[in-house]
Parts: C-alpha cells; structure tokens; sequence
C-alpha cells in the first residue's frame, strides 16, 4: 500500500553535487500523506544503516551532525516526493540511500520507527 522509489544517484567528483528524488505512491500514503513524516538512509558496504535526514508531519527538519550544513531534506506533498540536495559531497559519502516513510510523524532518527523503504539509489563519490 505503500512504495517508495529513489531516485538521483550517480558517480559525482568530490565537492561536488547531486540531488536525489523519492516518488511515494500507494492508496495508504496518498491518502495520509500529511500525517507521514519521511526520512533518508544511507549505508556503505560493509557499515550499519546511517540515518541522515529527517522531515516530521509538521515540517520539522532533522539532520545528523555528518551532514548538517551540506545536506538538506525538503518535501512536497502536493507531489508525494521528498528530495535530499546533497553539497559538497566526500569520498566517505560513497553508499547506498534509501528514503523511508514513518505513519507516526515524528522524524525520528531511528530506523525501526520507518515501516516503508524505498529500494536505494547508488551514491558514489570519487576523489
């Protein structure tokens, strides 16, 4: 009922730029979308999954102290898709992001509050 479909990724130099799109669709998050707060994920091969951004259900944004400052997570409802512009992008930034949909709203940084994963968009980032 509920789907997310990253988008965005690439091979980018260090310092440079991308910006990754997430599409949610399904009846049960189209017709509550206003209540969800979304999320964005990464992990690198071989590492634990790294929260990275947040946006609650009343626009509140969240940041890890990693990428506060380069980073940042934005929404539009209207279009059920959140995006996160990513600046100034590091060689340790090299993973794969995933957005996350939470029915409580909240923002959290933790993973197990998110109940809908998108399948991750490769992020790679050469020096």
């Amino acid at each position: 009922q509920v789907q997310l479909v990253e988008s965005g990724g690439g091979l980018v130099q260090a310092g440079g730029s991308l910006r990754l799109s997430c599409a949610a669709s399904g009846r049960t998050f189209t017709t509550y979308a206003s209540v969800y707060a979304m999320g964005w994920f990464r992990q690198a091969a071989g590492k634990e999954r790294e929260f990275l951004a947040a946006i609650s259900r009343s626009g509140a944004t969240y940041y890890a102290d990693s990428v506060k400052g380069r980073f940042t997570i934005s929404r539009d409802t209207a279009k059920y898709t959140v995006y996160l512009q990513m600046n100034s992008l590091k060689p340790e930034d090299t993973a794969v992001y995933y957005c996350a949909a939470d029915r409580g709203g909240s923002g959290s940084r933790l993973s197990s509050f998110y109940e809908n994963w998108g399948q991750g968009t490769q992020v790679t980032v050469s020096s």
